[in-house]
């Protein structure tokens, strides 16, 4: 081997680099153990608002810190920036997808025209959406054309109005407005990329991710580690909406007599029942219930608006008072147009908005009255803020400072004038909350200095500064796909994951070592070496780990193995020629060069696939694998040459590739595979027909959340729980749809619901949780609060553990994407199989296994998806588990087409005895390689946790399927596929 003191000089330099850069990983380890350690010790479990608080008091200790040096090189704050990233699955946090609404840009675009012929289009493309996988725009532009008649895109009603008048006239035609509509729809979703960028990095989550996806109009976002996921939906989701209004005085006669004729009017056109009279249990009832007798004293049957309603605080600019769980129904009655009708003309735009709850505990909000106009407009919107801080009000408590341009300190004063001389408030209103009303004492306020002022928390002012700096998005956005993992299942999945690794390496070392003595010492060391070189690349590369990543490491194991194993093998038979030690060693690894190029290049290949398809976790599984294909390489070629070379150059030194016990496995072997084609055809072929009977006819697969869409919650409990009992009682509250199972342990479960999955916003989230808490708190510790329940505040390791919700849009996409991926993966492996073959028949054979593996594993997982007690849905995770099936299978066919190739190039054909040559000499290592790998396999099923059983067991079935296949499929049909003439001769039939 040519320069062996350059490449012992890269491996130095690489290795030592890897330690380096994974030193930051365990310098921020260390401190943000020690942040954990400070904020539990001052603040307890049973406050409110602990998990807050926790983080307030871990931020602030690491924020005092963050510039020490630590160990004369770093600091935190600089060691944060380089550590190994870890995946949501390892760290717990949030990850969602994010749907920009386009609808609302076309409609800003178009000056929220009434034009019937775009509205129409604009309603035929919200249908049409729901079953197609064009973008909104497409469809939007299809409906237009369906229905536009003699209308344009250009006419001034629509999109040739003043706000686009520089770029569209009414002359235009719709072929000319169409890109230009694209280039504006673009550029609002790229700034609604840019404004959730810019509130992410104020977030304090480090190592965020956020990305577009295509022109779909859609952001992913990740936040690993955050605990407070509440906070980072809304954070996420609120368009920011700032909005200033003058309020109307509660003394204005003109709300007296609506009030009094919308609730006569509500009689008569809504059904209210007389409700049966309740003790009074807390303030909030024993004040509603007085409110209530008052109103029936006053009439004669239940009045809907007085029953609801009552009087504001006369010292607040409020105009009325009601408890939060009738805010939707009062809502509900004062926009019905019966209603709004009833609004004396002095009052008649009057906008309705309620106060922001000010800790989560308020049962009583304020209902304001707001000047409006006929177009609804504010008086001052918020892009007129220039800057927002987060500071502390004259009492010392968290407040948001927000300064104005020039054009809003005028308009500023002018509404402050206007508010004083009518001795009215200002409303500052955000995301049609209202966060505080204050009067005007001092006259008009000039310099364009304002404050939003309530009871807020630090965190609050900060995200709300935040999101007002970076100004608001240009179109709702609606959380499409969401997961949330609570801290406590992130940690188990780093123990689970860590103990595999360890297993399974430890198992794969001594094996080594077991087989091939001396040689396989060689081989762990270059091993070892490549486990720290994938850590050394994932962190340099700034890449993600999670635990299908940790599964992908630990299946580059069994690739390292491989290659080891192939050379090893070939050394052998080299020496069994005769060859000196030296020169058998040369050849071995000349000749084995081969066939590890193309197992791990076809593997590559899907590995590719999978990252360009895949999403989250299956993208850092994807990345794992093709930095340990690399690494791989690299060891067992150059790092087990080195130190093979190094043994055989001392004197003396005996180094035979093999030990007492595996010196003669496997030699000898005269198997004649072809004889015996027709036998397996048959099996196999009864295999696949029970499989796709069972796929067409019998049980199917159990498709996940991925492929469906809906809400799945994994749920743990202090006890065991029956999961037939509380899917019984869920049925009652979500339907019959939902679908409840043991997960992993007995007091863990797993609720999957399609209940509301169509109706976005995190509000429909909010009611979800708390129906689930409703439903399962008797199974839950007493004192269990509906905070400790939540995902992300499981500080007790109870409650709900992980969220997942995916809409059933995506759901299409992801499974549209899965069949992409497969098939693609097949047609470029076969097109790399027919160049680096020459032969259509190899193709047509390695296709074949692979497509045989692919369905008897469905089959499998069909029969047995409701036998075993462990998670066997169908979802992104057993798609990433049958491409890597593909890569295996054809890894093992490679390597044995690759010796057929060889033998036949020297032989001849020979009718079949050459292939069966060829077969047979593989066999040591195609056994020896699928061993090694189903014990690095069964290590992670059975100690890599609940989350990857599923996608193992699919791994499992695979690689045995797969080394069957390679010998008993894919060779015999290549055999027969090719033309009689070069198979003539053989002798033996079946």
């Amino acid at each position: 081997m040519q320069n062996k003191g350059l490449i012992r000089l890269f491996a130095l330099l690489f290795g030592l680099v890897s330690i380096y850069q994974l030193s930051y990983t365990f310098i921020t380890n260390k401190v943000e153990k020690d942040a954990e350690v400070f904020a539990q010790s001052r603040v307890s479990e049973s406050e409110e608002n602990y998990i807050s608080k926790l983080e307030e008091l871990k931020t602030r200790y690491l924020d005092s810190i963050g510039d020490d040096a630590i160990l004369g090189y770093t600091s935190y704050d600089e060691a944060k920036k380089k550590e190994l990233n870890k995946g949501l699955d390892l760290k717990g946090g949030i990850n969602v997808t994010l749907q920009i609404s386009v609808k609302d840009i076309l409609r800003g675009l178009a000056n929220n025209t009434k034009n019937p012929v775009f509205n129409k289009a604009l309603a035929d493309a919200d249908a049409a959406s729901k079953n197609s996988d064009e973008t909104y725009l497409e469809l939007f532009f299809d409906a237009f054309d369906a229905i536009k008649g003699e209308t344009k895109l250009a006419s001034p009603e629509i999109f040739a109005n003043k706000g686009l008048s520089d770029v569209i006239n009414f002359q235009m035609s719709d072929s000319e407005v169409k890109p230009i509509i694209r280039q504006k729809i673009d550029e609002s979703v790229v700034s609604a990329f840019e404004v959730l960028r810019e509130r992410i990095d104020g977030f304090g989550v480090t190592q965020p991710n956020i990305q577009r996806e295509g022109n779909s109009g859609r952001i992913l976002v990740e936040l690993p580690g955050a605990r407070d996921i509440a906070r980072a939906q809304s954070l996420l989701s609120s368009t920011a909406q700032l909005e200033f209004w003058e309020t109307y005085k509660q003394s204005n006669p003109s709300f007296s007599t609506f009030i009094i004729q919308a609730n006569e009017k509500l009689k008569e056109i809504v059904d209210v029942d007389v409700p049966d009279p309740v003790k009074p249990e807390t303030e909030l009832d024993s004040l509603l219930s007085d409110v209530a007798q008052d109103s029936l004293d006053m009439a004669s049957q239940v009045n809907p608006l007085f029953d609801l309603l009552m009087p504001a605080d006369p010292n607040s600019n409020a105009m009325f008072r009601a408890a939060i769980r009738d805010t939707a129904t009062i809502g509900a009655y004062l926009r019905m147009p019966e209603i709004r009708r009833l609004l004396p003309a002095d009052i008649q735009f009057t906008k309705f908005v309620w106060e922001r709850p000010s800790t989560e505990d308020v049962e009583i909000i304020d209902l304001y009255a707001l000047k409006s106009n006929r177009d609804g407009v504010p008086r001052i919107s918020g892009d007129v803020v220039s800057d927002a801080r987060s500071e502390f009000d004259q009492f010392g408590k968290p407040a948001v400072s927000m300064t104005m341009n020039t054009k809003g300190a005028k308009e500023w004063e002018e509404l402050t004038g206007d508010a004083y001389n009518n001795q009215t408030g200002i409303a500052i209103v955000l995301d049609n909350k209202v966060y505080t009303a204050p009067g005007v004492s001092t006259g008009p306020i000039s310099g364009g200095r304002s404050e939003i002022t309530g009871n807020f928390t630090v965190n609050e002012t900060k995200d709300i500064s935040n999101v007002l700096r970076a100004g608001k998005l240009p179109a709702s956005a609606e959380i499409i796909q969401s997961e949330i993992v609570g801290p406590s299942l992130g940690q188990e999945a780093i123990d689970s994951g860590f103990t595999s690794f360890l297993i399974a390496m430890a198992i794969v070392l001594v094996w080594m070592v077991f087989y091939y003595g001396k040689a396989g010492a060689f081989a762990d060391v270059a091993l070892l070496l490549n486990i720290l070189l994938i850590f050394g690349v994932l962190t340099s590369l700034n890449a993600v780990l999670t635990l299908p990543g940790i599964a992908g490491i630990v299946l580059t194991i069994g690739m390292s193995v491989d290659a080891n194993v192939l050379i090893f093998e070939r050394i052998k038979e080299e020496l069994d020629k005769g060859k000196g030690k030296a020169l058998a060693v040369a050849d071995g690894f000349n000749n084995a060069l081969s066939s590890i190029l193309d197992a791990n290049i076809t593997t590559g290949l899907t590995a590719i696939i999978l990252f360009v398809f895949g999403s989250g976790p299956i993208k850092g599984f994807a990345t794992t694998l093709l930095i340990g294909i690399v690494t791989s390489l690299f060891t067992a070629i150059f790092i087990t040459r080195l130190l093979v070379d190094w043994y055989i150059a001392g004197r003396g030194r005996k180094l035979d590739f093999s030990t007492a016990l595996t010196k003669n496995l496997f030699k000898g072997l005269h198997i004649d595979f072809l004889v015996k084609r027709k036998i397996a055809y048959v099996i196999s072929g009864i295999l696949l027909a029970i499989g796709i009977f069972s796929l067409f006819f019998g049980p199917g697969l159990q498709q996940g959340v991925d492929f469906v869409g809906g809400r799945s919650y994994t749920v743990r409990f202090e006890k065991t729980v029956s999961a037939s009992e509380i899917a019984s009682e869920l049925n009652d509250v979500f339907g019959s749809g939902t679908n409840v199972k043991t997960f992993g342990d007995a007091n863990q479960i797993k609720i999957t619901t399609p209940y509301k999955v169509d109706v976005e916003g995190i509000e429909v989230d909010e009611e979800i949780q708390d129906k689930l808490f409703t439903a399962l708190q008797k199974y839950l510790p007493d004192g269990t609060t509906k905070e400790q329940f939540t995902v992300g505040n499981d500080t007790k390791a109870i409650g709900i553990m992980q969220s997942i919700k995916v809409g059933p849009t995506i759901a299409d996409d992801i499974k549209n994407n899965a069949f992409l991926a497969i098939l693609g993966s097949l047609a470029v492996v076969f097109l790399y199989i027919l160049l680096r073959f020459r032969r259509w028949q190899f193709s047509l054979g390695a296709v074949a296994a692979v497509f045989h593996d692919v369905l008897i594993v469905l089959g499998v997982f069909s029969i047995l998806g409701k036998i075993m007690p462990f998670n066997m849905e169908v979802d992104q995770a057993f798609i990433a588990a049958i491409l890597t099936v593909i890569g295996y299978s054809l890894n093992d066919t490679v390597v044995v087409f690759d010796r057929i190739r060889e033998i036949i190039g020297e032989k001849g054909w020979k009718g079949g005895d050459n292939i069966n040559l060829a077969v047979n000499s593989t066999l040591g290592r195609t056994l020896n390689t699928s061993l090694t790998t189903l014990v690095v396999l069964l290590a992670i099923f059975i100690f890599g946790g609940e989350s990857l059983r599923g996608f193992m067991f699919a791994m499992i079935v695979g690689v045995i399927i797969g080394t069957y296949s390679s010998v008993f499929i894919a060779t015999p049909i290549m055999f027969d596929a090719s033309s009689k003439k070069l198979t003539e001769g053989t002798t033996k039939k079946a």
